[in-house]
């Protein structure tokens, strides 16, 4: 390096001190680091007493998910973590770990774990779908580019736009007692908004979010999500009959596979349409865009096979002119940190308006982490530490280990 360029390196760091440090490649060990190995480890974590949720998908009583660490040949470890669910997307936690240990572990043996794109590619082409397997290794290789350059990930994908994330807390679609001592609970606590499921029988959930708008007066923002549950026929009248509770959203209100309906759907009513089921791919969020079937996406990385695919995601938003939000499959410590690294660097991503769904861990037993990341009530802290931010503790580890 001569002179001029260690000047202008010295500028930019001053410009902005917390902007990542570069290794030198002599004084590493490798000029090129190398995968060396993909660990896998099942857990199986409840849902904390009377804080299970409920759907239209069913009742999510524990999270049996999956733990990666990402080994390589320099010493530095990646942490991945696939929220896997059948009623998503098919995936389990046993087909997640076939899948790393006889597909994907054997395509990046050997390759650099910082090339992100080039890893996406490989497992792109050794296995199709399985979203939320491919996004705990990649969200790993993004830990390990963050560690290799001492800096949070969001720096490495062009720095923090907000100083925290604001979210919202998840109300079930249980019986109205049920709902009332959930909603005060929160409100207690000193929740800002709020997300009612419904999606089931149509006049116990008109009841429930009443009942919801009711307890939290008009400065809670409130929004509904059916899960795909409603016909068109039945969402259209129950939105209808929603207008007058200033609903801030409303989620995937009929089945994901009738683009055209939602978009009919959304210029029968007021309340904004958030499409989550409906948006798993690039071409999907190019579908839903072009016909204008919604007034924003639901995004996070486990749906978009990690975090550079829910940025692709983002940027097709951004284009049609449209916002994002970041949805939840309700994760654990790592997959939350992953969450909102991108949350914290994509504008499109208004969580300002439209608050986050980032609260897995308030509705576990354990995060599996040695800090836990702090959340609530009203905002997500930004995790300033190299990669993710997070570590594991081993001994949460393994006493949930399935």
């Amino acid at each position: 390096m001569d002179q001029k360029q260690k000047a202008a390196l010295i500028d930019v760091f001053l410009m902005n001190p917390s902007s990542c440090r570069f290794d030198n490649p002599r004084k590493r060990k490798n000029p090129t680091m190398k995968l060396t190995a993909i660990e896998t480890i099942p857990v199986r974590v409840p849902l904390k007493k009377g804080m299970t949720t409920k759907t239209a998908h069913g009742e999510h009583i524990d999270s049996p998910y999956v733990i990666l660490r990402v080994h390589t040949n320099e010493g530095l470890i990646g942490l991945g973590e696939a929220t896997v669910s059948p009623r998503w997307t098919g995936e389990t936690a046993k087909s997640c770990i076939d899948i790393i240990e006889n597909l994907i572990t054997p395509t990046l043996l050997g390759s650099d774990p910082t090339n992100i794109t080039d890893a996406c590619s490989r497992m792109a082409r050794a296995v199709k779908n399985n979203p939320f397997t491919k996004a705990a290794v990649e969200m790993a290789l993004w830990d390990i580019a963050g560690k290799s350059k001492h800096c949070p990930v969001y720096e490495l994908l062009g720095g923090r736009v907000r100083p925290s994330i604001p979210i919202k807390m998840v109300v079930g679609a249980f019986e109205l007692e049920k709902v009332r001592d959930l909603t005060q609970t929160f409100l207690d606590w000193g929740v800002q908004s709020l997300k009612v499921k419904v999606g089931l029988d149509m006049d116990a959930d008109l009841a429930r979010v009443h009942a919801v708008r009711e307890m939290a007066g008009p400065d809670i923002s409130i929004g509904i999500d059916a899960n795909g549950g409603w016909s068109w026929a039945t969402a259209k009248q129950a939105l209808s009959e929603l207008e007058s509770l200033d609903i801030l959203f409303a989620e995937q209100p009929i089945a994901p596979d009738h683009p055209t309906d939602l978009a009919l759907l959304r210029q029968s009513t007021i309340i904004p349409i958030m499409a989550d089921e409906s948006i798993f791919t690039l071409q999907e969020a190019h579908l839903l865009t072009s016909l204008r079937a919604c007034d924003l996406l639901s995004v996070y990385p486990g749906k978009h096979n990690g975090i550079q695919g829910t940025q692709a995601i983002t940027h097709v938003a951004q284009a049609a002119g449209i916002q994002c939000s970041i949805g939840s499959n309700l994760e654990l410590g790592v997959g939350t940190a992953a969450m909102i690294q991108i949350a914290a660097a994509v504008p499109t991503i208004n969580s300002e308006r439209f608050p986050a769904d980032i609260i897995g861990p308030l509705y576990h037993e354990t995060d599996l982490l040695k800090d836990s990341l702090q959340l609530g009530p009203s905002h997500a802290p930004i995790p300033t530490g190299p990669g993710l931010g997070v570590e594991l503790d081993d001994e949460k580890l393994q006493h949930w280990r399935a």
